[in-house]
């Protein structure tokens, strides 16, 4: 199983940065590798949606989100057809002035045996998971 756990501070207030990572539809337009976003459910306090990604092959997971407002973004995997565990977390903390610290948490494992498995898990959390984070810091940029 892999697992990363990455913190930055962003110079983006943390309603923004809140609200970039809430903002599933648009997702296909700022975070790489993401070919398709279906919302099944959503309310104020979480939503499941079904994510379809392209990483050496397509894949799609449907994971469950719990919102708390401004302060984190839990998700826990429903169902992937490659995916055997997906959970993780956005955690955000105001800092004032506009800053935000952000801590991204993430274990993911898939199901099944194949070559270069354990390379693939570790690249998804340890080369895109900074790359990830630039994204939506950006995208919360521009709100």
């Amino acid at each position: 199983m892999a697992r990363a756990d990455r913190t930055e501070i962003y110079d983006v207030p943390v309603e923004k940065f809140y609200q970039a990572i809430v903002d599933y539809k648009k997702y296909t337009d700022f975070v790489d590798g993401v070919k398709s976003v279906v919302i099944e459910k959503e309310t104020p306090d979480g939503a499941v949606v079904k994510f379809t990604i392209n990483i050496i092959k397509e894949i799609s997971y449907t994971i469950t989100l719990k919102h708390t407002p401004n302060k984190e973004v839990a998700w826990s995997l429903v169902t992937g057809d490659m995916m055997k565990v997906n959970n993780g977390k956005w955690t955000l903390k105001d800092l004032g002035n506009g800053k935000t610290e952000v801590n991204y948490n993430l274990e993911m494992e898939f199901k099944g045996f194949l070559p270069g498995l354990g390379m693939i898990e570790k690249t998804l959390v340890s080369t895109n998971l900074p790359m990830t984070m630039k994204s939506f810091s950006k995208r919360a940029q521009e709100l």
